[in-house]
């Protein structure tokens, strides 16, 4: 009885280590062409949060950066990126959502182009941009207040 056992062990564990075989009959076909001439994928850029970054990328219609973020005990910071081809002036405004409400929140740092840095600030930032390139702003709460902002935030540059 234990010689059958064995065999029958043996077979089963031969069997199932064996890889099985792959059908030779299938044949794929590719019977889609695309027209890459035709179709061009258009993909909408925006001005949207990922992870501690928003990169700001499209102006609106009166020629400001503007995007909505998130800020919390994760990303305790919001870097907002963006890139000015001219010198001239900057104004940006913070403001906790729903617009209205008060939030311990504010433009801490302005990152140059040359890595100089200015701050900190409050809820509008007005600054002369004597560099042209990628500049970034550290959004985040004052440390010299109570009640850290956690939440949804409005973000709005100009450069001019």
């Amino acid at each position: 009885m234990e010689k059958y056992c064995t065999i029958l062990l043996a077979t089963f564990l031969i069997c199932s280590c064996n890889p099985k075989e792959q059908d030779k009959n299938i044949v794929i076909k590719n019977t889609q062409t695309i027209d890459t001439t035709k179709h061009k994928a258009t993909a909408k850029a925006v001005n949207e949060q990922l992870a501690d970054t928003i990169r700001m990328v499209v102006k609106d219609k009166k020629g400001s950066y503007t995007a909505i973020g998130t800020i919390d005990s994760i990303h305790p910071r919001i870097y907002i990126k963006f890139t000015n081809k001219t010198t001239g002036s900057l104004h940006a405004m913070v403001k906790p959502l729903p617009l209205g409400s008060e939030g311990n929140i504010r433009f801490n740092q302005i990152l140059f182009p040359n890595k100089m840095a200015d701050g900190p600030f409050g809820h509008d930032l007005f600054i002369k941009l004597k560099q042209t390139g990628e500049h970034t702003l550290i959004i985040g709460h004052s440390l010299m207040a109570e009640n850290p902002h956690s939440g949804r935030f409005m973000v709005e540059v100009i450069t001019n």
